[in-house]
């Protein structure tokens, strides 16, 4: 299954598709918890989206409960996070990254490998996959923050 194919439902209960989120840009996927001490991390992704997002680039935040740090409802995480961390955007609902019942965006996402060589399960919350519109992927682990060299470097290597 090609990743703009996978249907996603958005925070707000909309029904939609990677692709039509992503519309040809590159997009930075995240799984985000409210509760999670990494969650200063909403401060670097929303200053990421708008320093990028007139640039063909977005940042999907996917909240995940899967480390128990989340917030129970989306209307409860929609407003963590917009008042909070002013997040503008997109958001999917809650998701499952890891596992059986992992959301086939993750399914996807988790076979490509990060920078030592290492796929697989999603470590920890705040795990970062830079999404080229070609399929091409590349995997940054929790303690990568957003706004790091090395995710900076790749964006605008590619929105060019």
């Amino acid at each position: 299954m090609e990743l703009d194919d996978i249907s996603l439902t958005m925070l707000d209960g909309t029904e939609t598709t990677f692709g039509e989120v992503t519309a040809g840009k590159v997009a930075l996927v995240v799984n985000v918890a409210s509760r999670c001490g990494l969650a200063p991390q909403y401060e670097q992704l929303e200053q990421l989206q708008r320093d990028y997002a007139d640039r063909n680039f977005t940042v999907i935040g996917v909240p995940s409960n899967q480390f128990l740090q989340e917030l129970g409802s989306s209307d409860a995480i929609a407003e963590y996070c917009s008042t909070t961390w002013g997040v503008t955007f997109p958001m999917t609902e809650k998701s499952h990254i890891n596992g059986r019942s992992a959301h086939p965006l993750y399914k996807q996402l988790k076979v490509k490998p990060d920078d030592t060589g290492k796929a697989g399960r999603v470590t920890w919350n705040f795990e970062k996959f830079l999404v080229h519109p070609d399929g091409r992927v590349r995997r940054f682990r929790p303690s990568t923050v957003p706004d790091s060299p090395e995710v900076v470097a790749q964006i605008e290597e590619w929105i060019r």
